[in-house]
């Protein structure tokens, strides 16, 4: 019987990918989410508000990818929009947690998303590892209790797994998908002092790196999903105008603009930090993406 996995937040940007890698690699995938889903990929749904979901998702999986949450840049934040972000995360990991504590399953393995917003965004050259203390900020309270959550997980004797995401290079969305959008149309600056550090991932390494999780049964605890180097938001944008053949002409955008338009939420682009990938490298993995510049051109499709 093959290796059944079901995933949590299959729609989004990481899960899409993710989703596909494993077909490919000749698991059985199912998943689980708010609303039936159409195609290749039998579906299952959970209420997370609720509580409540479909524990037919669970039949024969040995191991659950969990990715679901609120997207942290897709609305402005305000106190309820903050609230979602937390409880999205939050709840839906304790709604797996008593379903898997309640019912008879064959589970073995969590591997839970978390972010390197876990170490908080400040100004600061240290470099974190995955014994660095939690962040003092929103993001890292967000963090801390989301993988609080995950950790309960190991009381019912599965193996956990929390991959502490960094910004993820894909085509398809996030960062490198929002900055290359303005530079097609020539419209190309960094953003605030444009030193702010990105701990950056190409989403091929990343999906490769969530399989090397499911895969490898010595893994356990908190994983860095970031590259090998970093590169500043002025560095980034000065690669991405070269790859889309653009000039990068535009003085940067100033702090105090950003903070009007996007209120606290400019945190998300105004900051960054050092994020190990020792432990990663030291458990064998092996990235594809070492170089900014040939993940890019990767991406965007150019030669």
């Amino acid at each position: 019987m093959r290796h059944k996995i079901l995933i949590t937040g299959a729609s989004g940007l990481v899960g899409t990918h993710l989703s596909q890698l494993l077909l490919k690699k000749g698991y059985e995938v199912v998943q689980l989410g708010r609303s039936k889903k159409s195609g290749n990929i039998p579906s299952f749904v959970w209420n997370v508000e609720k509580q409540e979901m479909d524990t037919n998702a669970l039949e024969g999986v040995d191991t659950i990818v969990h990715l679901a949450g609120a997207g942290i840049a897709d609305k402005r934040w305000n106190e309820a929009r903050k609230k979602e972000i937390l409880e999205s995360r939050t709840h839906s990991t304790r709604l797996l947690f008593n379903t898997l504590k309640q019912t008879t399953h064959q589970v073995k393995n969590f591997i839970s998303a978390s972010a390197i917003g876990y170490y908080g965004f400040e100004k600061t050259n240290d470099v974190f590892t995955e014994e660095s203390n939690a962040g003092k900020d929103y993001l890292a309270h967000v963090t801390k209790q989301w993988e609080s959550e995950a950790d309960q997980m190991t009381t019912i004797g599965i193996r956990l797994v929390k991959i502490r995401i960094g910004i993820v290079l894909s085509e398809k969305g996030g960062a490198l998908a929002e900055m290359a959008k303005p530079i097609q149309w020539g419209v190309s600056s960094p953003l605030g002092s444009g030193k702010q550090c990105l701990s950056w991932i190409h989403i091929d390494d990343l999906c490769a790196l969530f399989a090397k999780a499911i895969e490898d049964t010595k893994w356990q605890g908190a994983y860095n999903g970031v590259g090998k180097t970093w590169a500043t938001n002025t560095e980034l944008t000065k690669v991405i105008a070269k790859v889309l053949h653009r000039p990068l002409w535009l003085p940067a955008v100033p702090s105090f603009v950003l903070k009007i338009i996007l209120g606290e939420m400019a945190s998300l682009v105004l900051t960054g930090s050092k994020v190990s990938n020792a432990k990663v490298e030291r458990s064998g993995f092996t990235y594809a993406y070492i170089d900014l510049e040939k993940a890019v051109v990767h991406l965007l499709r150019k030669k």
